[in-house]
């Protein structure tokens, strides 16, 4: 902690505050001691008890506890002091967990204060797992850094003694969020620990705005210690859960497009040498990828932002969206490549392809945040669709149906509350059918629904001072009841004067006292009860992959071992000619040369040759603030796959642009790439000049085999009217006869 000295003017400030703080706290020593639990007036008949935090209501909506992205983070100025963990008992009654058990405090804020956020039930019902932070200023003008730990609760029903321990082995120093029970157990959590460990990188900063952002999912066997990357996500990932199918189900946030603050400049940009320790900073922003945000001669460039649905399985295997569901499924609209716009007099390079526009009539959903799925419904998910901005991630309640064996592109969302409920209005009346803004939706075991709600429908903002904040947004948990074709809010489950403190809570910010009396937020809510263990799910090898091994005569298992010796991956595309039907916004009159060629039938357009995939890899290496005092931790971006033991293994292909590989004849490929690192991709003319671009990241796990049939992987039909291509691809076989002939005797004799 350091501890900044205080000039004559603050520190006499300093001792008027403190002589306030000491009052309060010597008249709320007896209140604290009985954990004030407020009564319920007319509780709601629920078939279980609610779990829930309270939480000090924030006014800011930028990188603070409700915000949509990098909401993660312990400091002050990020979340409040002064909440708690709460259970709502059937009959009404409420409890405070984290008071009974010996944590946090009423009044000032101090060393002992505590922040609560996202518990989970585990299978049996008996314990839960959630996150607390402790520990604020405790004097004026003094700064730290507090981060959030993994905590687990036993003891909560009625009767009982509430017990509170921290997590075993969890990564300290470092911010571990939303966290999930695994089948076997094990808690799936989010945290921002760096993907290799490596705390000069820290914090990762996303896609956007450069702010600290979660490194991905992580899975922590608390026993033993071992902790797993599941997955990287350069921008972030949140709010996992294990669904009835024992997919682990989230929100991942997509963002793979340039720098917007280096286009713009002013923000000190430049770009490291390497992810080293030692390595060079570079007057330089360049980028590799994706194409520019905007075209010089056109105008009309990649802009990418969406927060959708994902899956991955619980060993970090088989990351995809959901059901491979994507934007022509879930968006209203989207701009195709620079090469179908005629502007300015310049005409368009190719005239087959067009811009994306929904179906009329079709609500879009970019955004899927805080999803849930139905305990009634297997396979049914609901969420919010929020903006990005200004209402505490609160918005519309959406849902989709779509356990494993449903197709994308038939998996259609239901709207349940209005769309003005997803907005915010801050000048006239909002609209006759805004209800209010939503968040934190929990359908119940007997088909009920609850949901965190605010009536304000202005953006957030503080109706207060710093020193005596107000903000706007007042969530509290309700039961919902549709009776006119959406659900609205039909009764508060913690009763019509909510949960307050029984007197100010108070804390320095750590400049000014700040004091705050009312109401707590009531967020994060889950239903306690016992569920069927899901079953575990893990990586499978498919069967064309399958095949390739068995004609090549080698064992995928010693195959897999070495590669997770070395930790590594292999990605596979079974035809990079081939695209989903809907997806007409970049080039897809693709050929191979002297090999396969997808073209739809009668279509006399431009044929693209395209025989090299070139791979990319996330690299932590562009910074911000300038290279005299940088800020800490970096972007990532996207470069030129270089990962030396992924390519000392590969077999030769004369004429790829660097990080590339050769397509077989069949159109496919193949390439070793390093687990748990984004990656991403794009197929090239002869002379590396792009063609298709991939729009997301995705990582693999060591000795992980991931195939997918096309380049945009295909739903129903490809873009000639074709089935998912299922070929037992040839760029596998072909690597998998050199790493036979060349590298697996090497390695028997203990290469490395």
């Amino acid at each position: 902690m350091t501890d900044i000295s205080l000039s004559p003017y603050k520190a006499a400030i300093f001792r008027v505050g403190r002589f306030v703080v000491m009052g309060i706290v010597l008249a709320t020593a007896i209140a604290w001691a009985n954990a004030a639990t407020p009564s319920v007036q007319q509780p709601a008949a629920l078939p279980n008890p609610i779990m829930f935090v309270t939480q000090f209501p924030i006014p800011a909506d930028f990188a603070t506890i409700g915000s949509v992205f990098s909401n993660h983070g312990g400091r002050i100025d990020w979340v409040g002091r002064g909440g708690d963990l709460y259970i709502r008992y059937p009959d009404g009654s409420l409890r405070n967990l984290t008071a009974g058990a010996g944590y946090g405090n009423s009044g000032m804020q101090g060393a002992n204060s505590i922040a609560v956020r996202d518990p989970a039930v585990d299978w049996s019902g008996t314990k839960a797992v959630f996150s607390m932070v402790i520990g604020a200023p405790t004097q004026q003008y003094v700064w730290s850094e507090w981060y959030w730990q993994l905590y687990e609760i036993t003891g909560f029903g009625q009767g009982q003694t509430a017990s509170i321990v921290k997590v075993q082995n969890q990564p300290t120093n470092y911010n571990n969020v939303q966290p999930t029970y695994a089948s076997d157990g094990s808690i799936i959590f989010v945290s921002d620990r760096p993907r290799n460990g490596q705390r000069y990188l820290y914090p990762q900063h996303d896609e956007y705005e450069s702010t600290a952002s979660p490194s991905g999912l992580w899975n922590l066997k608390p026993a033993t210690g071992a902790l797993t990357l599941l997955q990287h996500s350069p921008s972030g990932s949140f709010t996992p859960f294990v669904d009835s199918f024992g997919r682990v189900i989230f929100t991942r946030w997509d963002h793979l497009q340039r720098d917007q603050q280096a286009d713009s400049g002013g923000y000190g940009n430049f770009n490291w040498a390497s992810e080293a320790p030692d390595a060079a900073m570079l007057a330089t922003t360049a980028e590799a990828f994706p194409e520019p945000r905007s075209d010089t001669a056109q105008t009309f460039g990649l802009l990418f932002n969406q927060f959708f649905p994902w899956t991955v399985n619980q060993d970090g295997s088989g990351e995809e969206t959901l059901n491979h569901i994507g934007r022509h499924e879930l968006a209203n609209y989207f701009n195709c490549s620079i090469r179908c716009y005629n502007y300015n007099g310049i005409t368009a390079l190719d005239t087959n392809l067009h811009e994306f526009i929904a179906p009329s009539g079709r609500n879009d959903s970019e955004m899927w945040l805080q999803i849930r799925e139905d305990p009634q419904v297997p396979g049914r998910y609901l969420a919010i669709n929020a903006p990005e901005f200004y209402t505490h991630a609160s918005g519309q309640i959406i849902a989709i149906t779509a356990p494993p064996t449903t197709n994308a592109s038939a998996a259609s969302v239901s709207f349940l509350t209005p769309r003005s409920t997803r907005t915010y209005y801050n000048s006239g009346a909002p609209p006759v059918d805004f209800t209010g803004h939503y968040r934190n939706p929990l359908p119940l075991s007997d088909g009920q629904l609850i949901s965190g709600y605010t009536s304000e429908p202005r953006s957030a903002g503080n109706d207060g001072t710093r020193e005596f904040p107000q903000a706007r947004y007042q969530f509290r948990l309700q039961r919902l009841s549709q009776s006119t074709g959406y659900f609205q809010p039909a009764e508060a489950l913690t009763g019509a004067a909510g949960i307050s403190k029984p007197v100010p809570t108070t804390y320095w910010d750590p400049d000014v006292l700040v004091t705050y009396n009312g109401p707590l937020w009531e967020l994060s809510p889950v239903e306690v009860r016992v569920r069927p263990v899901p079953p575990v799910t893990a990586a499978a090898i498919a069967a064309p992959e399958a095949q390739a091994f068995t004609l090549e005569g080698v064992s995928s298992t010693d195959f897999r071992d070495f590669l997770k010796r070395y930790g590594l991956a292999v990605l596979v595309v079974r035809n990079a000619t081939t695209r989903d039907a809907a997806d007409r916004q970049q080039p897809y009159n693709l050929r191979v040369p002297g090999g396969v060629q997808t073209v739809p039938v009668g279509n006399s357009g431009t044929i693209y040759d395209i025989p090299f995939a070139q791979f990319l890899q996330g690299d932590q290496i562009r910074g911000i603030g300038g290279m005299v005092n940088p800020t800490p931790g970096r972007r990532v971006l996207a470069e030129p796959l270089h990962d030396a033991d992924a390519l000392r293994f590969m077999p030769p292909a004369p004429g790829a642009p660097s990080g590339g590989v050769a397509l077989a004849s069949d159109g496919s490929l193949a390439v070793i790439v390093p687990a748990q690192r984004a990656m991403t991709w794009q197929t090239t003319a002869a002379d590396g000049t792009p063609v298709v671009r991939e729009r997301y990241w995705i990582s693999a796990q060591p000795g992980e085999i991931r195939a997918c049939d096309g380049c945009h992987g295909v739903n129903q039909l490809n873009q000639a009217q074709q089935v998912p291509a299922q070929n037992t691809p040839i760029a596998l076989r072909n690597l998998i006869a050199f790493w036979r002939v060349s590298i697996d005797p090497l390695f028997k004799n203990g290469f490395n």
